[in-house]
């Protein structure tokens, strides 16, 4: 056991089978505390946090498997081993099924014991190690990922947030429109949580049919439909153990609502055309660029889900909401962009630094990220210049306050209307944000846009 030697507790209620266990595992290398009784075991155990525990199985008032589940309780990585003068098969499978390490009975040889105890440490010795291991694993991985990167207020409030809902294992729901990280920041959740040693799947519910979709989120059982040709496990028991994001979740149909409704109430799944259902053990991140509230009202959205996905709500901005981040951003994309390429990462010239600034990036950070590999590309030297910037960008049209043919002398309607539509469209189409903007009750919004829709059919 080279330089390091582990600690053990011995705990017997006679003084002389602890004297001379004591003796002997201290000439085996190991560093020995020893407890009379059960009692005393107890206060060890917290007070000493051994690494390897020894203990008689029966003892007054506090046995041995009572000893076991302390030690376990104060560290699960603990091996518990257990001797017994009076073996008993009932209570050697109850020690196994709890987790003891080893079940000995007395009388035993030195070496046999001394070989299980030295066994015993170097299986707590190399836990240890594969968790220290894990930790540096996690900490460097956590390093190198794709971090949602950002300086500005709206942003950084929304970090905080998924910070600290992040451990624990609640439901939660990332809105914000096309583009704007929602599957960044799940990620970023699913690192921080403590599920970050198991999978992170990830499916988009609106480019599937309903079918396929239910298939691909439940599993379904061979013959459930035609090619269904073996059983099939779904991505929800996939998952089991780490973290599932289901993106653009407001373009489930109704009859996909029911069942997810049902995996997040009962934490079970029904694959397609079995009758059993399967335990699931996964957090869900669902994400929309749609306004689900106002799905509800529409009746395209069912109110129990929501509530039920609703549970903690995150909102990302939109990118001409966060400006200052576009070089942050822009310079993360070029170095990436830029990795395993002979020369080093692109830079932005000043007009092209200026170009992206001003410009209303609608796509959002997917946008900038595409735009910038595309100029990166076709740029002859590290640096970006105007000239091979998209033309959307360096040209961007203008917008028209009213983009119908003019007239002459136009009604007040149809101004109104007009200002409606524009709002609208600059709040990118959610009404709950353009009733505010208009300073009108939100069931106002809706009369008016529904006669404008019956006025124009």
């Amino acid at each position: 056991m080279s330089g390091h030697r582990p600690s053990i507790l011995v705990i017997d209620d006679e003084s002389g089978i602890l004297d001379t266990l004591r003796i002997l595992l201290k000439k085996s290398g190991f560093e020995v505390a020893t407890a009379q009784g059960g009692s005393a075991a107890l206060e060890a155990i917290k007070s000493e946090a051994p690494e390897v525990v020894l203990t008689d199985v029966r003892m007054p008032q506090v046995g041995g498997l009572d000893i076991l589940h302390a030690a376990h309780d104060q560290d699960p990585e603990t091996p518990v081993i257990l001797m017994t003068a009076q073996a008993s098969l009932q209570t050697a499978i109850q020690a196994v099924n709890d987790g003891a390490f080893y079940y000995i009975q007395k009388p035993f040889s030195n070496d046999d014991l001394v070989a299980i105890c030295k066994r015993a440490a170097e299986y707590r010795q190399l836990r240890s190690e594969n968790k220290h291991l894990k930790n540096e694993i996690r900490r460097r991985d956590r390093s190198v990922a794709i971090m949602p990167i950002g300086k500005a207020r709206c942003f950084v409030d929304v970090l905080k947030l998924a910070d600290q809902v992040a451990p624990t294992d609640s439901t939660v729901l990332i809105q914000g429109d096309s583009g704007t990280g929602k599957e960044v920041l799940a990620r970023y959740i699913h690192q921080l949580s403590q599920r970050n040693d198991g999978p992170f799947l990830s499916i988009n519910c609106g480019a599937l049919p309903e079918g396929l979709l239910e298939s691909e989120l439940f599993g379904h059982v061979k013959g459930s439909f035609t090619g269904a040709v073996r059983d099939k496990d779904g991505l929800f028991a996939a998952a089991r153990g780490g973290s599932f994001f289901l993106d653009e979740i407001g373009e489930t149909t109704p009859a996909t609502q029911v069942k997810l409704l049902r995996v997040l109430q009962e934490r079970e799944v029904l694959p397609v055309g079995s009758t059993e259902a399967i335990p699931v053990d996964v957090r869900v991140i669902a994400a929309t660029n749609r306004d689900l509230e106002e799905e509800i009202r529409r009746g395209q959205f069912r109110s129990d889900l929501f509530y039920r996905l609703n549970v903690f709500s995150l909102r990302l901005p939109k990118l001409n909401e966060r400006r200052e981040d576009i070089p942050l951003l822009a310079e993360s994309f070029l170095n990436r962009i830029s990795e395993g390429r002979d020369h080093g990462p692109c830079t932005l010239s000043q007009d092209a630094l200026d170009a992206i600034m001003v410009y209303d990036w609608p796509g959002n950070v997917r946008e900038l990220e595409n735009a910038l590999e595309h100029s990166a590309i076709l740029t002859r030297d590290r640096e970006i210049k105007l000239d091979v910037l998209p033309s959307r960008v360096t040209e961007p049209k203008s917008q028209p306050l009213v983009d119908e043919r003019p007239v002459s002398n136009p009604t007040l309607d149809a101004i109104e209307r007009a200002y409606i539509m524009w709002v609208l469209q600059a709040q990118g189409g959610n009404k709950t944000r353009t009733a505010e903007a208009l300073g009108i009750d939100p069931s106002t919004l809706y009369r008016k846009l529904a006669r404008y829709d019956s006025d124009s059919a």
